[in-house]
């Protein structure tokens, strides 16, 4: 990784598979949505209102796994000090908080006809709700504080810290009565969904990542020049 520690270098990779990225992203789509919206077929129980499923659960998914990148990016932050990783961070949380969002959005049209509520404060709900206030929180950091190397520091610990979330909203619904249903793709015994289920939404799992490289890439690329930008402006203001 310290190889791409030289941003120069790291623009040079994001420019050659930024187009890979992005054609994966839309053939990915388009065969995921295909399959889930058209070819799969409805619930026995839920109906047709099961393919909800195919945008709100790989939303879910990105938005705990980006949360990870986070604090992954933070803990290397402050241990090998790679001269990218707040920037990755940084970048990330926009793009996460979206997903949580529209998790949450999606899981609120998806819970109406099957709890016949909005919202619940549901374990799962609650702490998916959590996890979007703690995006805010760190996106907030940024914004607010004005000195780049206190507003990094302040940034990582809160990263750090909101990690602990994850493992709640992944086994709150092992641990507390919650009206979510357990685990049924990542098990021991194997997904225990159906094949014609869970191939689109195992694509539709890999859009999502692929449309969050995208993002993320063009992200990184936007502060990496917004930063050589700023230390131009202050040397020409320095030399004046």
């Amino acid at each position: 990784m310290q190889k791409f520690a030289n941003p120069t270098r790291f623009l040079r990779l994001q420019s050659a598979i930024q187009p890979w990225v992005v054609a994966a992203t839309i053939v990915l789509f388009a065969a995921g949505l295909y399959s889930g919206l058209v070819m799969a077929p409805p619930d026995y129980q839920q109906g047709e209102t099961v393919r909800i499923m195919f945008v709100h659960v790989p939303a879910a998914w990105l938005a705990l796994m980006i949360y990870s990148i986070m604090a992954l990016s933070s803990a290397v932050a402050i241990v090998f000090r790679h001269p990218l990783a707040d920037l990755a961070a940084k970048t990330a949380a926009p793009i996460g908080a979206a997903f949580t969002f529209l998790a949450l959005a999606t899981g609120s049209l998806w819970g109406k006809p099957m709890w016949g509520a909005w919202w619940v404060w549901d374990a799962g709900l609650t702490s998916m709700f959590v996890l979007f206030l703690l995006y805010l929180g760190y996106i907030a950091v940024w914004q607010a504080i004005e000195d780049p190397a206190r507003g990094a520091l302040i940034a990582r610990i809160v990263a750090l810290v909101g990690f602990i979330n994850i493992p709640i909203i992944k086994f709150s619904v092992d641990w507390w009565n919650s009206l979510h249903q357990p685990a049924s793709v990542f098990r021991i015994d194997g997904p225990a969904i159906h094949s014609s289920i869970l191939i689109p939404l195992l694509i539709m799992a890999t859009a999502y990542t692929m449309l969050f490289l995208a993002l993320h890439l063009s992200a990184m690329r936007a502060e990496i020049n917004a930063r050589k930008l700023r230390q131009m402006e202050l040397a020409h203001v320095g030399s004046s």
